[in-house]
This record gives C-alpha cells, structure tokens and sequence, in this order.
C-alpha cells in the first residue's frame, strides 16, 4: 500500500478485516496512476481533451479491455468535470467509481458526492457502444442528474439521454439511442416488456402468411423497439430500487373482460358494507398477515344484507373474499399516508421515499377496493400481458453496480441475489455528526407536542431544522401545529413535487423550517447557508422510526455532510405504529396502556423500538425471498412448456 495517498492509507487500514478491506487497499493502488496523468491533461484544450476521449473509445472497439484503460479514462473524467462544473472527483469518489467498475455497489455518506462519482464508471462503459443505463428513483432525480452531468459527458463526446414517464415511444427510441441514458427502474422495466410483447407481434405478423397477404403485417415493420441490449446498469439509490421496490412486480395489464368488467359492483357494495361488521364477532383478524377471515355469523350476515341484482350472478364465496378484503383495506390503507386522491385516481405513495408511485397499482384487488372505499372510478383487476420482477430485469444485465448511502445492513441480500460486492467507500472527511439522546413519550400528541417545542428552540437560536415524517398526514398535523406557535414553515411531500428543488434549497439557510416526509431522505443535498456552520450547522429531527433502519439513516444522513457539523434526535411514542406492525396487537395494547398510565422514565424502552424494526425488516426479506422463489419456479415451468416466461403469465 506504499503508492496509496497517505490519508487513505490510514483510513482503510483503520477499517475491519475482510474482503472489503483488501479490495479496497488492492483499488486504491489505482489512485496514483490516474492522478499522473493529471498534469498533461490540464495543458489539452477543450478539442483536444475531447479528441483524447475519442481515441480512447477507438481503443475500446478495437478490443482493448476496459480494465486497462481505467485509470487514463477517470482521469479524463476528473479533468472534464474540473472544467465544466468546477467540481474535480476526489480520491474516495475515484475509489467509489473503481469498485462500482468492478461489480459493486457502494456505499457512500450523504454529501460524499454520487452524483458525480457515477460519472466515472457511465463514461468508462459507455466507450464500449453498447449503452449504459442509470437507473434512480423518480422522474425528478433521473432529470436533474442527467442534467447537472450533460455537460461533463459532453465535454467528453458521448451523447446523452433521459427517459421520463409520459415520454411518446418514438421519442424513447432516439433517447435509448445516446451512450448515457436516466431514467427510472420502473420505467426501463416497463419499456423491456412493452419491447417484448412488440417482438412477439411482429413475430406473429410475419408468420401470418394470410394476414400479410391482406397488408396486415406492416405495422409490425414500422415500429421497432425502443431499447438495446442490457450491457450496463448503475442503480442510483440501490438500497431502495433493488430491495424495497423489489417486493412489487411490473406488471403491464391485458384487456379486460366482461366477467372482470362485472367485478366493480362487488368492489363498490363490499366498500359500503365494511363498516357494519364487528372484528372479534363477525370477523377475527391476523394482523401479522394482514387478513380478516370472516366468522360463522359475519358470513351469515353477508348472506342477509341486501345486495344489488348484479351480485346474483356471483358466487357467495368469492362475495365473503370480497367482504374480507374490503374489511382489510379499511383498516390498514389510509388516505395521504399509502396514497392520495388526485384527478380522480387513487395513486400510491411510495412508503420508502414519500414520492408518488405513478403507474403502480397494489395487487390481488386492493387497488380495486381502496378505489371503491374513496368513491372513485374503480378500475377492473384485469389479466397479465406481461410481467418482470426487479431482481429479473437487473439480473439481465451484462454487468450491475450500484450507489447508495445506506448498504451495509442488506449486505448479504444484495450479494446473494445480485452477485455483487458491497463495499463502504471511506468519507472524504471525518463525520463530526452529534446524535442527542432519544425522545420517548407515552403518546403521540405528547411527542408531537415536544417535536415542536424542540423546534422553536432551535429556531430561537438561528439554526435550520429539518423535521422528518413517515406520512403526508402526520406532516400537516405538524405543519399546523408548527402555525399555531407562529414558527414559519415550508411543508415538503408527495402534494407540493413541484416545489421540491427549491424547498431543499433553502432547507439550510439560517432559521429555515422544513417539515417532509421521506422525500427530503433520498437523492436532496441540503447545503448550509452562511453562518450555520458555525451556529451548529442542521438540526434534523426524526418524529418516528419508519420500517427499515436504512429509510432513518436517510434522514439523519442530511445532516453532517462532508465533515459539517449537525446534530439529530429521535422521537419515540408508545403508541407508535410500529410497535404494532412489528410485535402485534397484544404488545402494543400493553405499550399504549403504560404510556397513558405512568409518569416514569421511558428511556429503557428505545430497544423496544428496534426490535419491532427488525422484526418488520425480517418480514419484508421474507415477501421478497417467496416472491423470488415464486418467480423462479414459475419461470422454469413455462420454460419447460415452451413459453415466454416474461409474457405467458398466469393472471
């Protein structure tokens, strides 16, 4: 480790043993081979620079492995990003870059500089002609990074595209077309089985000699797909994409039928009736699994209740299922926590990054039901066209990485299933974040109550504070309270999208206020305005632990970055919903009963709250290992019958 900067020679060998550790002192042995050429591509003009980036991807087509020109083509990168933004990668985002190179996903403290590390391994992969994908969270964030990045990759001679949700196919076409392409998971995945079901087609047309005969098979030969081949993917946020969002699968629906059609009526007479049964008497409910099953007298009283005439034709055992997930719905969906009502529609909002899931729809008739419990359109559960999970599409790829500031803890599910490392990259400063002793009151009000006495604190002395929500509702719950005591505010959740990039903007200035849910946690840099640093730099405070650690380390992670200072606390309730969703009913009656009845010292009860973390963590590893297994049996069956296993699905 001689030729290793000194500084990173004693970070890494400060790190814990293992193979991350000698991966990294193995990479870092990079980091002087690329700072030599540093000196002779300052001297190059801005052709010349471009016309050195060009010889190298000539390089690349004419066989020369990229491993080899990795350290010139990061250098290159460093030298364009210097000229164009006034941003030159440090070393640790030169080490991050190396290992994402090397099929990793990498972990990297907010403010450390992502954004601009993917640049690194986008443009070495890109040489090759193949394209390469970034995949992040939202439409927001693939934009304004594809953006902020253009002219970096421009000053380099690579071309490059962003595939947004609304975007038409031909424009998609010229868009996947560029070296670089943003974009969302969900969108690339819905594009592979839209290309997919278009070669099946065009397959069809070309076999139908009768049909062609009559001039029916030219549309297929106008229209071709819109991707190439899956050759390199970076997964920004890859905690979030390749696990969370992993427990849900694209699905592109078939047309409906009149039976299907028929089903609104049961959706919308089950929303009506949900209320007149009685848990414990016509119903018990499984709370670990989410599921009322209705008693001896609750069908008895489905049987009885009077019911429109479309219902005859309906079997009375699918009508109890119907009653039971209606009964289901109304206790577990709540309106501006899972979802909101805009233009009509029932649209989901995404539990782990407080954005809304545009296009996604819950499964098994849920959808259907909570748009029947709202009084909206409900639109019928049709059959499949075709479907993907994540781990599927991203596993096609001919090499993955990923970038994220919170890995470690899923350390072993990333490996096993992506066969990537899972490497922390070092923080280019020492983090100096200060962690204030947990909140713990004996209920909600009382908490929130303190959440805002807290603020007008900090407030008080000049400080910005960023106050982190698990739902919209429980953000305009503070939001008034916070207006009540005169504090000025900004409100930042899945109702004000719009307003997002200049409300993290000015999150850090002096005295700001900021109330949001998760979407301050993922992909937003909040910088401090002048003289914060030295008043203490960003309060952040937690009102509640969410279901996975890694969504609070989110959050806390906005404060302290790139060795600020900041300070952060955790406020804790007995009443909490997690204590609920992740040690049941009976606990949390207990919990709730104590923290109405004694005026004693809470504070023994914070591994309470983490247990009840992991123990919902556990649950959510174990949907996404069945829905693996499930896929994985599935796809062999179908393979075995000759099928398509993306587009031969069984509804």
């Amino acid at each position: 480790m001689s030729d290793i900067p000194s500084g990173y020679q004693s970070r890494i060998a400060a790190m814990p043993g293992g193979p991350t550790k000698v991966r990294l002192a193995h990479w870092a042995q990079l980091l002087p081979k690329i700072a030599q050429y540093e000196p002779e591509l300052t001297e190059l003009s801005d052709h010349e620079l471009r016309k050195r980036s060009l010889s190298l991807r000539y390089r690349v087509r004419s066989g020369e492995p990229l491993k080899r020109l990795l350290p010139e083509g990061y250098a290159l990168v460093r030298e364009a990003g210097r000229r164009t933004l006034n941003m030159r990668h440090f070393d640790v985002q030169l080490l991050g870059g190396i290992a994402m190179f090397h099929r990793s996903i990498v972990e990297m403290r907010t403010g450390e500089g992502k954004t601009l590390t993917a640049t690194l391994p986008m443009y070495l992969n890109a040489l090759s002609g193949k394209g390469c994908h970034l995949a992040t969270v939202n439409d927001y964030l693939a934009r304004r990074d594809a953006e902020w990045m253009r002219p970096v990759y421009e000053a380099l001679g690579l071309t490059i595209g962003v595939i947004e949700t609304q975007m038409p196919q031909n424009r998609r076409r010229k868009e996947y077309a560029c070296d670089i392409v943003y974009g969302t998971a969900k969108e690339f995945g819905f594009d592979f089985l839209r290309d997919r079901l278009l070669l099946r087609r065009i397959r069809e047309g070309q076999n139908d000699l009768l049909g062609g005969m009559l001039g029916q098979g030219g549309r297929g030969k106008s229209e071709k797909p819109v991707q190439r081949e899956a050759h390199f993917a970076l997964v920004d946020e890859a905690d979030s994409i390749l696990i969370d969002e992993a427990r849900t699968p694209l699905i592109i629906s078939a047309l409906p039928t009149d039976e299907e059609i028929r089903e609104v009526e049961c959706y919308r007479w089950s929303a009506q009736m949900a209320k007149e049964f009685v848990e414990d008497e016509d119903y018990e409910y499984d709370h670990d699994k989410r599921k009322a099953e209705l008693t001896r007298a609750g069908r008895q009283k489905v049987r009885t209740l009077p019911k429109p005439e479309a219902l005859d034709r309906v079997g009375m055992v699918n009508i109890y299922q119907y009653v039971e997930r209606a009964i289901m719905v109304d206790r577990e969906y709540t309106l501006d926590r899972q979802y909101v009502v805009r233009d009509g529609e029932i649209v989901i909002v995404d539990e782990f990054t407080g954005r809304l899931g545009e296009g996604r729809k819950w499964r098994e008739g849920i959808h259907q039901a909570v748009e029947a419990m709202q009084g909206v359109e409900v639109t019928v559960a049709t059959g499949q066209a075709a479907r993907i999970t994540v781990q599927d599409f991203f596993l096609r790829y001919e090499k993955l990485a990923g970038m994220t500031g919170t890995a470690r803890s899923s350390r072993r599910e990333l490996s096993k299933i992506y066969k990537c490392h899972v490497v922390a990259v070092p923080t280019n400063r020492p983090v100096i974040r200060q962690r204030l002793p947990d909140s713990i009151h004996g209920d909600a009000m009382s908490r929130w109550e303190a959440v805002v006495e807290e603020v007008v604190a900090v407030h008080d002395q000049g400080r910005p504070v960023l106050i982190g929500t698990r739902s919209i509702d429980k953000s305009e719950l503070l939001s008034k309270m916070l207006t009540e005591r005169g504090i000025e505010h900004q409100v930042l959740n899945a109702h004000r999208i719009a307003e997002e990039a200049d409300i993290v903007g000015r999150a850090g200035l002096p005295g700001k206020v900021t109330v949001s849910t998760n979407m301050a946690g993922r992909g937003t840099d909040i910088k401090l305005g002048e003289g914060v640093e030295a008043m203490g730099g960003l309060h952040v405070i937690c009102t509640e632990m969410h279901d996975s650690q890694r969504i609070d380390l989110q959050l806390i992670g906005r404060c302290g970055r790139q060795g600020d200072r900041g300070t952060y606390r955790q406020y804790l309730s007995l009443d909490d919903d997690l204590i609920e969703s992740g040690l049941g009913p009976q606990k949390a009656k207990k919990c709730k009963a104590i923290g109405e009845t004694t005026n004693r010292d809470l504070r023994k009860f914070a591994r309470l709250f983490r247990r009840a973390q992991r123990k919902v963590e556990r649950r959510h590893f174990r949907d996404r290992k069945a829905l693996m297994h499930f896929e994985k049996e599935r796809k062999k069956m179908q393979r075995q019958m000759g099928q398509d296993p993306y587009l031969d699905t069984p509804g």
